[in-house]
């Protein structure tokens, strides 16, 4: 019963991060893609560290070092692979968010699918280990702030009132605990050490396909150098944890 409210309290807590959207009502675009990029670099380094130094480990002791292992690593890669070419939908709309985006819906959709396959993929790594899942909500936390301080901004450029953009970002976000009710069900009639590999898929994917990529666009050195730090601090934290963890 414990997990479950872990679960459920950390699901709330992912959604609440819709919130910080609001905060882009108060920033000028130029400081908004000032603070986003280095932020987006950041939560790239955390989710790819997490991946690697958390996620990969824990799954090879718990699902085992075979074919299936890897098999669910590169499901949970190309999964999202696929729902972006399905949606047609990037994560420049987050990362510019100055760059106007008609397809506003769009994007809240596929938000929607992206937190519910994150609520399953996370609260598996709860049902694993407490701190397994700890560590999994603060890399995916990471990704969840930049993210939502894009969305709201494209949703205020693409015509949508304040307090209608919030109202849907939080709804949005909603599936993440629904995701993770799912997964905690699932898992009273089999084994869901799957998710494990599968969640690291995922991470590896957002961080190296999707945000590397978006701050790897800019031709100013400095501008670079800023990126990479942000990026590096979001490795090393994932690191420090697991030592200070011991996991």
């Amino acid at each position: 019963m414990e997990t479950l409210y872990w679960i459920i309290g950390s699901s709330l807590l992912m959604s609440a991060i819709a919130m910080v959207g609001s905060v882009t009502l108060l920033l000028k675009a130029s400081t908004l893609q000032r603070i986003l990029l280095p932020l987006v670099a950041f939560a790239a380094g955390s989710l790819i560290g997490g991946a690697f130094f958390h996620m990969i480990p824990a799954g090879l002791d718990a699902y085992g070092n075979n074919t299936g292992f890897f098999a669910w690593l590169l499901l949970g890669f190309c999964m999202f692979f696929a729902l972006e070419q399905f949606l047609h939908w990037h994560h420049c709309s987050r990362a510019q968010a100055s760059c106007k985006q008609p397809l506003t819906y769009l994007i809240l959709i596929g938000d929607g699918l992206h937190n519910f396959i994150g609520g399953l993929a996370i609260a598996g790594t709860f049902l694993i280990d407490i701190r397994l899942g700890v560590m999994t909500w603060l890399a995916a936390a990471a990704h969840e702030i930049p993210q939502e301080l894009g969305d709201f901004a494209v949703l205020i450029h693409g015509g949508w009132g304040k307090r209608k953009a919030l109202l849907f970002n939080i709804l949005s976000a909603l599936t993440f605990l629904l995701g993770g009710l799912v997964t905690y069900t699932l898992s009273f009639n089999m084994d869901i050490s799957f998710l494990i590999p599968f969640a690291a898929g995922n991470f590896i994917y957002i961080g190296a396909s999707d945000l590397v990529p978006e701050v790897n666009k800019h031709g100013d050195i400095k501008t670079n150098l800023v990126n990479y730090a942000a990026f590096i601090t979001g490795i090393l934290l994932m690191l420090m944890i697991k030592v200070l963890l011991g996991s």
